[in-house]
């Protein structure tokens, strides 16, 4: 497969195309699953009872936020570096769909959190950290939107996502770092779930759908972009 064909927005804009409609399908059908498994076939959590059945929309959610700013800034780094269009459009792209994930993490979190703490907001670190992540994501989209000549914003935004790529590694381990009401993360690469089985696949399967939901919306906005620049270009 010719890779560097793609780096041009032109010949990249019918491929994002093709992405977006399986991207999209399968996402439906992931979600479908997902919240089948998860509000239906789970069990009742013994201490948290149906509450806890929130994780399943804001674990995979706030696993996206923090992924896709890494990959915001993935795509920002490669502009900056190779000064190629297509990698500042790709970063623009992806930023509201992160900012909407970060949004439904924190909002389902306080949703869990009231029944499970007896409160909707408390400023430990996992928070706290989790909404600068909005804020970083609503200054990237301010910022590119209040520079007109969309290259030099490119730039700039790149600067901006660069430096708060710091806040991810903070926000996910903000729980070992510091003492917060926040528990700790129930799935890891390290050690076995500390879940039932169903619980797992359930999360899983959302996750997977999110992140096809979330190909398959930036290749939509990835096109809304091409077209735009090219007909200020025109």
């Amino acid at each position: 497969m010719r890779w560097f064909w793609y780096a041009s927005p032109q010949t990249f804009f019918p491929l994002a195309g093709r992405i977006a409609l399986w991207c999209g399908f399968a996402a439906a059908l992931l979600a479908a699953a997902g919240l089948y498994v998860g509000f239906f076939v789970a069990p009742t959590d013994a201490q948290q009872g149906e509450a806890y059945r929130i994780i399943f929309i804001h674990v995979p959610a706030a696993w996206m936020s923090m992924f896709l700013y890494v990959l915001m800034a993935f795509w920002a780094a490669i502009g900056l570096a190779f000064n190629t269009r297509l990698s500042g459009m790709m970063a623009s792209a992806i930023a509201p769909t992160g900012a909407l994930f970060t949004f439904i993490a924190l909002w389902t979190g306080s949703l869990w959190g009231k029944p499970t703490w007896g409160t909707w907001w408390v400023w430990d670190a996992r928070l706290t950290s989790e909404l600068i992540l909005l804020f970083l994501y609503f200054g990237f989209m301010a910022l590119h939107a209040a520079i007109e000549d969309v290259r030099r914003a490119d730039r700039a935004c790149a600067v901006l996502a660069l430096v708060g790529v710091v806040n991810v590694p903070i926000i996910y381990y903000s729980v070992q770092w510091w003492n917060t009401l926040h528990q700790g993360a129930s799935v890891s690469l390290t050690r076995a779930p500390t879940m039932a089985k169903t619980m797992l696949t359930g999360m899983l399967l959302m996750a997977l759908a999110f992140w096809l939901y979330s190909i398959a919306v930036a290749m939509l906005r990835v096109r809304c972009i091409i077209r735009e620049r090219e007909a200020v270009a025109a």
